[in-house]
């Protein structure tokens, strides 16, 4: 019961993804699970956690995920570094967000190496995709 109550969930949030992002969320799923045989499931609120905690980034200054996309992933954020405008996070205020696994892979090691210096784990990687859809 515990499984089919967590499956749901996950594919709920899953909704706002397109079916390619849905099948890498799978595969993050899968790998997570073999580095870590206590894995259950992505969870908001360490995608939350990832996702808003500062870190000094690869430029050597204080830097989280919000440093350019904002708290409000419904909103449009701003590189800080270059000053490019960011559209929105949130697939609900941005569909063209979530759409192809090739490019939330770029962007994903991207950001995880501007901010925490590192690839993210696949952990961390869905939790903070999980996040991402639920904004």
């Amino acid at each position: 019961m515990k499984y089919l109550a967590l499956a749901l969930l996950f594919s709920t949030s899953l909704m706002a993804a397109s079916p390619e992002v849905v099948q890498y969320m799978n595969e993050l799923s899968k790998t997570a699970k073999a580095e870590n045989s206590s894995f259950n499931g992505f969870d908001v609120a360490r995608g939350k956690e990832i996702f808003t905690s500062t870190h000094i980034g690869k430029q050597g200054k204080p830097m989280a995920c919000t440093s350019c996309h904002s708290t409000n992933l419904s909103s449009s954020g701003k590189n800080t570094l270059t000053g490019k405008m960011i559209d929105p996070l949130s697939p609900r205020a941005n569909p063209q967000r979530l759409t192809s696994a090739k490019e939330v892979k770029k962007w994903l090691k991207r950001n995880f190496m501007d901010v925490y210096t590192r690839e993210g784990t696949a952990q961390e990687k869905g939790d903070v995709l999980t996040y991402i859809m639920k904004n």
